[in-house]
């Protein structure tokens, strides 16, 4: 009786400690970065926030992992604007996901004139039913810059 006791109480502490580790796991992955990082980090996609610098712009497609750089290093992306859609909100479907995160996507008219083009990265359907509800507008130069994009509100 004792060996199955011990067993049981074993089993919940792994159990309990492996939960408390998950859950400080996603509170890490979805904790919002600094607008502009002091140094090179990987991070999850959920955790850009407007004004990152990303070191390269990810394939079409799901984006998990990118790499965020201080703005004043090379960088192929950054991203001007947030969306958030309803957090009761039902899910829409990826392309009307898109196209709601794209309509408020804004350029500056020097960006436009200068080839910066948007892309817009939403939720898909499973980051949806984990409770994701926050699209990204970026900003993709025609060639890597340094620097922070007119599209960015300035703090000062």
């Amino acid at each position: 009786m004792r060996l199955v006791a011990g067993v049981a109480v074993t089993l919940a502490v792994v159990v309990g400690g492996s939960l408390v580790v998950t859950r400080f796991v996603d509170e890490a992955r979805t904790r919002p970065l600094p607008p502009d990082v002091t140094e090179p980090v990987d991070a999850w996609s959920v955790q850009l926030v407007t004004g990152s610098c990303l070191a390269e712009l990810p394939p079409d497609g799901e984006v998990g992992r990118v790499r965020v750089v201080p703005c004043a290093q090379q960088h192929e992306a950054q991203v001007i604007g947030e969306y958030g859609f309803d957090p009761d909100a039902l899910w829409p479907g990826q392309e009307a996901a898109h196209a709601r995160v794209a309509r408020s996507c804004v350029l500056t008219e020097e960006e436009a004139a200068a080839g910066v083009e948007v892309v817009t990265w939403a939720p898909t359907e499973a980051g949806w039913r984990d409770g994701d509800r926050s699209g990204l507008c970026l900003a993709v130069p025609p060639e890597p810059v340094t620097g922070s994009s007119s599209s960015v509100p300035q703090e000062g």
